[in-house]
């Protein structure tokens, strides 16, 4: 690594030297962001996990731009064409950006307008045009004059020297820095309906003729753009004025008032748009683009960290009931392990017979099998079917909680769903995800391509590798933070675990089929391939209750047990009556502890796991109730207050669930009584929240809301 990145990255990020050079070092090594910010703080200066996947993400950017200009020196070297000038210049190109316009005069060309030019003799002629010099421009065309080389008079001989001087002037750095700023500060995107499209791209109705800065177009509008321009309903321009851009490029190279300045003048104005306008607004389409969809990315993962760590019921016996018309209800019992005992059929929407038969049903089997909790996936017939279940007289204990389905069809018809349930359709699979959402929506929706789920803006119109990347590390945040129950753990629950990835949370799952539960964190280290490093990244994160080693159900590494251990020999008192004692903390001197490998906030964290072992960090599960008595979009009226529930925050609002099926929209204006800039600062994802209704459009089915 070059000596400038770990400066850069410090000086970018406002870090330590020193913090980023150890950062740099443990994630070359094979660290992986939950394992350094949660187990080597000593190291990172206890940087937390946006620190360090800032660092890792800056350091890949600067290691993509050091190979590049290794590249581009190669190939300069190659040619012939490498000074020493050019090499500092190359070497002290600090973006992308400015990298490909210092070699861009040097990269080999295609046969342009200027290469005929050249190949006909005329580059002498338009060097001393570039001078401006004082003298006769035509006198001096007529000596190029050759009709054999295709130059039939001086007209034809001005011309080519002028496309030679366009070149020059839309391949100089300043004039490209410069035009490149103009982009960003009077730029603006355009957008206008395509010819004889007007009714079929009536979706985009907003943009038939819509204009506005490009500096700041708020994402969902650049992507909806974009969209309509790639379904080739809208045509999308990016530009500032021609008349600034040309200002500038005048005052960058005219310099006097002679007839070779009128032919400066008269190339920049014929040469700007194709040879500058054209690439500059591709360049700056592709930054807004790539702005735009990582604000929706961000939003995306913001959502989707929401939505997993939403509060668990927990290890409860449950009912869980995929509603349904005429078809019926899918109707299945879990166990507090989640492992299917029952499923049926229940029909308790379909008249008097269907709905006696299905109360007897449900309520003989929430005897048999101890139910604790039911789960009402909120599809269609979902609002109706828990309005009967509670008229069913259950025992008040039982809570009955409306569950988002969203993504669970999509699960059930998985490979892995077909892995789990062999022998069970997708209605019984989609029953027991439902159920499975809520006693832990972490592990359930790990099973699924977030994709699926819902909380997401304009996902299919974003770069999907980079979608994937950000949701991988919002996923992998989650389960390592909340942790992972190492003996009854799926194996799409266990890949996300640090250091594992699907080929060992697969070897971990047969080793466990094979030779019984893990009796010990240390006995992972029998698993076939699963290596020194892999334990260590990985061994912290797991939790197995009940074991022989009381610490292996905690957050503690088994690299910190020995210090535990003698913890506990200090305070004369046996492990297990240790981990719980949240005096602990006041009964020792923490810096006797300290050692070569484990210092102060490693100590820290460990007196506050030894305090509550295992705890939990999602916040404890209370049941919601929608309102009484609606149940369609058709039970809405204008000025209605009802609770909800944000299913989904974007650039242009949250939208709610308010029990009809139809999510309603709060519109950002709407959102709290002063401006709002990004809802996501007002609201979240799973919030509870009290709404007003302020239209219906039963034709459209749209619900307009606030929360003013």
């Amino acid at each position: 690594m070059m000596d400038s990145e770990i400066p850069q990255i410090a000086r970018e990020l406002q870090l330590t030297e020193g913090q980023v050079e150890a950062t740099v070092g443990l994630l070359d090594d094979g660290g992986t962001v939950p394992f350094i910010a949660r187990y080597r703080k000593e190291n990172t200066g206890s940087l937390d996990e946006v620190a360090i996947t800032g660092i890792r993400d800056r350091l890949a950017q600067l290691r993509e731009l050091r190979d590049r200009r290794e590249a581009i020196l190669a190939s300069l070297d190659k040619r012939g064409l490498l000074s020493e000038e050019l090499r500092k210049a190359v070497l002290s190109a600090e973006t992308m950006a400015v990298l490909e316009d210092t070699y861009l005069p040097h990269r080999p060309k295609r046969r342009t307008r200027a290469a005929i030019a050249r190949e006909r003799g005329l580059e002498p002629l338009a060097l001393r045009l570039w001078g401006q010099d004082d003298f006769d421009v035509t006198r001096a065309a007529d000596e190029y004059v050759n009709p054999q080389a295709g130059v039939a008079n001086a007209s034809e001989a001005l011309n080519g020297a002028r496309d030679i001087i366009g070149e020059w002037v839309s391949e100089d750095p300043t004039a490209r820095k410069e035009i490149r700023e103009l982009f960003w500060s009077q730029g603006a995107i355009s957008a206008a309906v395509a010819s004889g499209k007007e009714s079929a791209a009536i979706k985009y109705r907003d943009y038939f003729a819509w204009q506005e800065p490009v500096a700041s177009a708020p994402s969902h509008r650049i992507l909806a753009m974009l969209r309509g321009e790639k379904e080739t309903l809208l045509s999308v321009r990016i530009a500032p004025p021609v008349s600034a851009a040309t200002a500038i490029l005048e005052r960058i190279f005219v310099g006097a008032e002679t007839e070779a300045a009128v032919q400066i003048r008269l190339a920049i104005r014929d040469r700007y748009r194709p040879l500058l306008e054209s690439p500059m607004e591709r360049e700056v389409r592709k930054a807004a683009r790539v702005r735009a969809e990582d604000t929706a990315t961000g939003v995306f993962a913001d959502n989707l960290r929401e939505l997993l760590l939403a509060p668990a019921l927990g290890q409860k016996n449950t009912l869980a009931l995929d509603p349904g018309f005429r078809s019926g209800c899918k109707l299945v019992c879990l166990d507090q392990q989640s492992h299917l005992l029952h499923h049926d059929t229940v029909y308790p929407l379909l008249g008097e017979r269907g709905e006696a038969e299905a109360a007897a049903k449900i309520l003989l089997l929430c005897r048999q099998y101890q139910i604790e909790a039911i789960a009402v996936g909120n599809g269609t017939g979902g609002r109706e079917t828990e309005a009967f279940l509670r008229t069913l007289g259950l025992d008040p204990k039982i809570a009955v909680v409306m569950v988002n389905e969203s993504g669970a069809s999509v699960y059930s018809a998985s490979e892995a769903a077909r892995a789990e349930f062999p022998d069970q359709d997708i209605t019984v699979r989609g029953a027991v995800s439902i159920g499975r959402r809520l006693m832990d929506p972490l592990a359930e929706l790990v099973k699924i391509d977030p994709k699926s789920i819902g909380v997401g803006q304009y996902q299919h119109d974003v770069d999907q590798k980079a979608l994937k990347e950000r949701l991988d590390d919002v996923v992998i945040s989650c389960v390592n933070q909340v942790g992972v129950e190492l003996n009854t753990a799926s194996p799409e629950l266990l890949s996300y675990v640090s250091g594992l990835g699907p080929r060992l949370a697969n070897a971990i799952v047969e080793y466990r089929n094979r030779n019984g539960p893990f009796a010990s964190r240390d006995s992972l280290k029998k698993v076939p391939r699963l290596g020194p490093k892999a334990f260590e990244q990985a061994a912290g994160f797991l939790r197995i209750r009940a074991g022989a080693q009381p610490l292996d159900a905690s957050a503690v590494h088994p690299e910190s047990y020995p210090v535990v251990e003698t913890i506990a020999r200090d305070l004369g008192r046996p492990l297990g009556q240790v981990l719980g004692d949240a005096r602990i903390a006041g009964k020792i001197d923490l810096a006797r502890y300290v050692n070569d490998r484990i210092g102060l906030p490693t100590l820290d964290d460990i007196i506050k796991e030894l305090a509550r072992p295992g705890r939990d960090p999602r916040q404890e599960f209370e049941p919601f109730d929608f309102a009484a008595g609606v149940h369609r979009i058709e039970d809405l009226t204008v000025g209605m207050k009802l609770p909800g529930v944000i299913t989904n925050v974007t650039g242009f609002g949250a939208f709610v669930d308010v029990g009809v099926h139809q999510d309603g929209l709060v519109h950002i204006s709407q959102l709290a009584e002063g401006f709002v800039r990004n809802p996501s600062d007002v609201v979240k994802v799973q919030q509870r929240v009290w709404v007003t209704v302020l239209e219906v459009d039963l034709q459209r089915k749209r619900i307009a809301l606030s929360l003013k």
